[in-house]
């Protein structure tokens, strides 16, 4: 069962039920809060964040923000970079995720890019098998955070 989502603006209507979703505990050093990502794009108006809640119906279930459109430069990759994917812990397993980066893929795909950056922490309980699963492809690059840095080809999947 594929989930099915919406992408929503965040305004100040649904930002404290957006800044509520939270990852299980485990994967809490794997991605910042949605609160910490507010002040990530506010701190760095360079990155061009671009970032939206993610709904499954009348809840909250996810979060997602991208670097939108930058002109790439040292410490920023790009055109574009899914800087934060998250889903809450309530409501993992459901193919919340896959759903966002689908969801994703076609509004850049609209917006004429071909190809998506992202970033993970290594380890146990890291996200990058789902990313990898999904199709993104190590770089072999590190950057200084520690972080792989992944790619995806936006002309190779459906």
């Amino acid at each position: 069962m594929s989930a099915q989502i919406r992408l929503v603006e965040v305004t100040d209507a649904n930002r404290d039920a957006v800044i509520a979703v939270r990852v299980h505990p485990a994967q809490e050093r794997f991605v910042a809060s949605v609160e910490k990502s507010f002040q990530h794009a506010r701190e760095n108006p360079e990155a061009k964040p671009w970032f939206r809640a993610v709904y499954d119906g009348d809840t909250p279930v996810g979060f997602v923000m991208l670097s939108w459109n930058l002109v790439p430069r040292p410490g920023l990759r790009g055109p574009y970079f899914l800087w934060r994917l998250l889903v809450d812990a309530g409501h993992q397993g459901r193919g919340h995720g896959t759903a966002i980066l689908t969801e994703i893929v076609a509004l850049l795909r609209e917006a004429g890019a071909t190809e998506l950056y992202t970033s993970c922490v290594p380890g146990e309980g890291s996200p990058e098998p789902f990313y990898r699963a999904f199709g993104f492809e190590p770089t072999g690059e590190v950057d200084d955070e520690g972080e792989l840095i992944l790619l995806l080809d936006l002309g190779s999947r459906p």
